[in-house]
């Protein structure tokens, strides 16, 4: 009886372990790709993301825009935060998200826009 229940016990280890190992590996994966995609994205960008607490992605899956198009993410803004108004049986947290979201967005337009005045200015001699 001991023996079957030294087994189990074993067995039982050895696939948390595995599961344990699988996942670790899965993080560093994506903690790599998430490194890789902040060091293509611009300094300012990546500044603006850690201010924010949300990454361009994931502001944009929160407004779910596709594009940076001021007229879509007001739209989606206004429509997501009516929704989710307390008083209407919504949650506070999502509709912070929401504003917090659309934060991120408009920083990124700003800097975008920023960037194109930049280039189209004549170097300095």
């Amino acid at each position: 009886m001991a023996k079957y229940l030294a087994q189990i016990i074993v067995m039982g280890v050895q696939v948390v372990g595995r599961a344990f190992a699988r996942a670790l590996q899965q993080e560093f994966a994506a903690s790599r790709a998430a490194a890789d995609a902040r060091g293509r994205a611009g300094h300012q960008s990546a500044a603006a993301s850690n201010l924010s607490g949300l990454s361009l992605q994931e502001a944009q899956q929160i407004l779910n825009v596709s594009k940076l198009s001021p007229e879509e993410i007001q739209k989606n803004y206004e429509h997501l935060f009516k929704v989710n108004d307390k008083s209407v049986g919504g949650s506070f947290y999502l509709q912070s998200k929401v504003v917090r979201a659309k934060e991120r967005l408009e920083e990124e337009l700003r800097i975008q826009a920023q960037e194109d005045r930049e280039r189209e200015q004549p170097p300095k001699t």
